[in-house]
């Protein structure tokens, strides 16, 4: 499917694996986001940025580069 960056509001999706490396994708674990959860689309700003996500329970916001580094199907 692509990255988080792409997916339109209102859908739920997996994650299949995480981009980057070091403190970035240690920084996206550690919200919660790890291969295999799912991930629900709250909202995206006007601009795409941030991008508004539920995760486990919580709701986060996430910035498009770190959006663009989760892989989801």
């Amino acid at each position: 499917m692509g990255t988080l960056k792409n997916v339109p509001c209102g859908q739920t999706v997996k994650v299949r694996r995480l981009a980057g490396e070091g403190p970035v994708r240690r920084r996206i674990m550690d919200m919660g986001i790890t291969k295999g959860v799912d991930v629900y689309v709250r909202k995206v700003a006007p601009l795409g940025d941030p991008v508004e996500v539920t995760v486990r329970g919580y709701e986060l916001s996430l910035r498009k580069a770190d959006a663009e580094m989760i892989e989801v199907e």
